[in-house]
């Protein structure tokens, strides 16, 4: 067996796509569009990683989705949890789990998909304003 992509469905694509790839970082690999399904799937990868891979789904008909709290989470490792997490910031998406520990943090993308930035590594020594900032939100 082999790992091939975690599916998430977005209402968005426009802003999805501004968040996974402007503003984490990651590439597209692929797009398909289904006239007859209605539907468009965008494949995304972290540079240098494209064997684990996040498919968007965005279904053409409207519809509600759901918060999902039962997904779970997708993880991604990071060479500096600090820049990554300022860059982000940055960009105004909220650190709703900040990286106190130099270790971990959560954002959510548009559509609420929890996302956890791990340090690769050991953990970051800890540093402001990271330290002292509290969650924002659910993660």
């Amino acid at each position: 067996m082999k790992y091939l992509h975690t599916m998430v469905r977005v209402s968005d694509l426009e802003a999805s796509l501004d968040f996974y790839c402007h503003k984490l970082g990651l590439t597209e690999l692929s797009r398909r569009e289904s006239e007859q399904g209605r539907f468009t799937l965008v494949f995304l990868a972290a540079p240098g990683d494209e064997t684990a891979q996040i498919e968007l789904t965005y279904n053409w008909d409207p519809e509600v989705y759901g918060e999902g709290r039962n997904f779970g989470h997708l993880a991604y490792q990071v060479n500096n949890i600090y820049e990554v997490c300022a860059r982000l910031l940055k960009n105004g998406v909220t650190i709703n789990r900040p990286p106190r520990d130099g270790r971990m943090a959560f954002i959510r993308s548009p559509d609420n998909i929890s996302i956890e930035l791990l340090q690769a590594g050991a953990p970051l020594p800890a540093q402001e304003p990271w330290l002292s900032m509290p969650n924002s939100g659910k993660w």
